[in-house]
């Protein structure tokens, strides 16, 4: 049987880099119209890689790329040796007379480079499914050959270059502007917490904020309140004709139905155990009928898939920005997230992680709001207050953090204090107790572009709800 296999040529074209090496020879200045976004490994013919990255030094320490400046660096080179380098030189300077823009057989040069890539990464997807083993599942397979496309998708792309001040200010003074007009003086996404916004002005774009707290401080709780009401703030402030950005939240440590049992129960104050239980009612169930339609119609998005890396994090939130464009992110909660590479040193991890989360926020512009586990040493101490030292692993989290608050509940250290009913310190702990029910406190430790303090809620256990504090409690 005849052989019709065709032998496939990798993308390149040799002359746009011989054209653009001489044309950058002649005119070093020309270099900086494409050393933002083109690099040495972009060409396909290894000594012009070699050319182009001493040419790239011999730049940087402020001399002229001349003929002679690189024959001097690469003399010893086997491949410029070969070529009869210094000859090879002067081709590339005399072809390249007639080049106007070196831009063009720069962008020629990489995109060839991509196509390269992909191929590339396509060839090791196909052999190492090939080659599976139990310890590399499909799941993660995947996981890391979209870590891969994206890495290669946003190379070169999102490459930022110097901005002059005077852009900045009118971005400044348009947020100004915008702050003086809205009656409530919210420049990010309102928390629904009226003076938790006076201290933070609401969440802000790129910032990475973590609410911490020790187990049965309603973490998840305020978490889905923030989400809810992030919702509706990104309503208001998208015009009527026009879909308002959405609300992802990764849930990995409760299900995405008994997410949305608390949602319901937040919205028809309907005690959670009762839903849970079944025990309810024709009414509540009609009021349950309405919260569900009420839901249905929010650009709200849940992912409860345990134990993700932060590069799923990553590859996800991405994908939900650009199909239903995230304009907030919440996670539930940063310890149970892994890092990208398995490492035996937690606080490496941890450290990953943090960075890893705080770059996504500047990438995709958008507040990430992360919940935190405290370590035990709260519940050593008297005063049962939390404090940044209190957050596990917390140099990388503090540090990485733009904003990072704590969740206070007196009553339910107070609860679990309870004296025998005999006691005669009985009646001054149900004193005691009924001063400080449904009060938490937010202490905002640290705020990196305001004020820190602390702000008081109402919050009802039960129910889910967080609200502001009103004379009436």
């Amino acid at each position: 049987m005849m052989d019709t296999t065709i032998e496939r040529v990798l993308p390149a074209n040799i002359k746009a880099e011989q054209m653009l090496l001489g044309a950058v020879l002649i005119n070093h200045t020309l270099i900086e119209q494409v050393n933002e976004f083109l690099r040495a490994e972009h060409f396909f013919e290894p000594l012009h890689q070699k050319i182009y990255n001493s040419i790239e030094v011999v730049a940087d320490k402020g001399l002229t790329p001349s003929v002679i400046a690189l024959k001097s660096m690469l003399d010893k080179e086997p491949l410029f040796i070969e070529l009869n380098g210094e000859e090879y030189l002067i081709k590339l300077t005399t072809m390249a007379m007639v080049v106007i823009n070196p831009h063009d057989y720069g962008k020629i040069i990489f995109d060839l480079a991509i196509k390269r890539n992909l191929i590339q990464i396509g060839e090791n997807i196909v052999n190492t499914a090939y080659d599976s083993t139990l310890e590399n599942t499909g799941a993660e397979q995947l996981e890391m050959a979209e870590s891969k496309l994206y890495q290669l998708a946003s190379e070169g792309i999102n490459e930022k270059s110097f901005v002059s001040i005077k852009d900045h200010v009118a971005s400044s003074l348009n947020s100004i502007n915008r702050a003086m007009k809205n009656s409530d003086h919210v420049t990010g996404i309102s928390t629904g917490l009226t003076d938790l916004d006076t201290k933070l002005s609401g969440f802000h774009n790129s910032d990475l904020v973590i609410i911490a707290g020790r187990p049965g401080m309603g973490k998840t709780a305020f978490a889905i309140n923030f989400a809810f009401n992030a919702c509706r703030s990104l309503l208001k402030k998208t015009a009527p004709d026009s879909p308002p950005p959405s609300v992802g939240f990764f849930s990995l440590e409760m299900s995405s139905e008994q997410l949305s049992t608390r949602l319901l129960s937040m919205l028809t104050k309907v005690d959670s155990t009762l839903l849970r239980s079944g025990k309810v009612n024709e009414e509540h169930y009609n009021d349950l009928r309405k919260a569900a339609a009420e839901l249905a119609q929010i650009p709200f998005f849940i992912d409860d898939t345990p134990a993700l890396t932060i590069s799923a994090v990553r590859t996800r939130a991405r994908k939900l920005k650009r199909k239903h464009n995230l304009g907030i992110l919440f996670i539930d909660y940063l310890q149970l997230l892994r890092g990208s590479n398995k490492s035996e040193n937690r606080v490496i991890e941890v450290a990953e992680i943090t960075q890893g989360l705080k770059a996504l926020a500047k990438e995709l512009n958008i507040p990430v709001i992360a919940l935190a586990q405290l370590s035990r040493a709260v519940e050593q101490r008297e005063d049962k207050r939390p404090m940044l030292s209190d957050l596990r692993e917390s140099g990388s989290i503090e540090q990485d953090a733009d904003v990072v608050m704590f969740l206070y509940r007196e009553e339910y250290y107070l609860r679990r204090q309870e004296p025998k009913q005999d006691d005669v310190k009985y009646s001054e702990w149900v004193d005691k107790l009924s001063k400080v029910h449904n009060f938490a406190e937010i202490v905002v430790a640290k705020h990196r572009n305001g004020a820190i303090g602390n702000v008081s809620v109402y919050y009802e256990d039960r129910y889910s709800t967080v609200s502001n504090l009103e004379k009436i409690h």
